[in-house]
């Protein structure tokens, strides 16, 4: 499997590419071609011309969640390609309306407006999207420490309550060896979203991990999750996005992590 990301808080020096406060990853498995994410602003479309990636190909896009730094490129995308014949993944509350708040703003291109635009497949489970590569649908809460705190209410099916944000999920890449996991913010947990690729694959054994782990601050969530994560000596690990600096310094301390930015090309085998 190839990965490219096209859209990141972080760009690495002398690329020339441009980041911004979102996610978007070009997958390769064989021949199949997708995106996880489209970023916030449209960067992806620019930096994949850069890269000489061909974004016309792509017949498959999933989504992570909701929120406006995951699906807002869509207003772009949609103003360059024919999207009508590409299959949308994503869970069934995805492109519900949120209130606009600072740092969680509402998702702009509604159900209604996407499924005039593109194929949508709405699902809550797993489903296997390619050869190696599973959509890991809604994920299962086990950890404690990993408890989602909702910091404004909604009302997705008319009565409101707190957004624990259920439509987050991820991706996994499954080998004979092991899983490799790509995720988009990991509201859910990534400790939670390991653990359920582990087992939607059947792959006990964790490969490597690229994507926002949501550790904002210090405290007991980014404690245990290191805890987790140097159980899994062998991983390659690669925090971005939503990872603040205290947390990726503490990862680095207890396991190495390798730096990923806008650019950044990751091969697994």
């Amino acid at each position: 499997m190839r990965i490219v990301v096209l859209s990141d808080n972080n760009t690495l020096i002398g690329t020339g590419l441009k980041g911004e406060p979102g996610a978007c990853y070009y997958i390769e498995d064989g021949d199949f071609k997708m995106l996880l994410d489209v970023g916030y602003l449209g960067v992806f479309l620019e930096n994949a011309e850069i890269l000489g990636i061909d974004l016309g190909e792509i017949k498959t896009i999933a989504i992570s969640h909701g929120h406006d730094d995951h699906v807002g490129g869509f207003r772009f995308m949609k103003e360059r390609f024919d999207l009508s014949d590409v299959e949308i993944i994503a869970h069934p509350l995805t492109f519900r309306r949120r209130p606009l708040e600072r740092n969680h703003p509402d998702s702009i291109m509604s159900a209604e407006s996407m499924e005039k635009l593109a194929k949508i497949r709405y699902t809550r489970e797993p489903l296997k999207l390619s050869e190696h590569i599973w959509y890991l649908g809604e994920i299962e809460r086990k950890f404690d420490f990993e408890k989602y705190v909702p910091e404004y209410n909604w009302a997705p099916d008319g009565e409101e309550i707190p957004d624990t944000i259920p439509d987050d999920t991820a991706l996994a890449y499954e080998t004979d060896e092991g899983v490799y996991v790509i995720t988009g913010c990991s509201h859910s947990g990534i400790c939670n979203i390991i653990e359920q690729a582990k087992r939607v694959t059947g792959k006990d054994r964790l490969l490597g991990v690229i994507g926002g782990f949501h550790i904002l601050e210090k405290g007991e969530k980014l404690d245990r999750t290191v805890e987790y994560l140097a159980g899994h000596d062998d991983a390659e690990l690669m925090p971005c996005h939503c990872v603040c600096f205290a947390a990726r310094a503490a990862i680095n301390e207890a396991r190495e992590i390798r730096e990923i930015g806008v650019g950044s090309e990751i091969i697994w085998k």
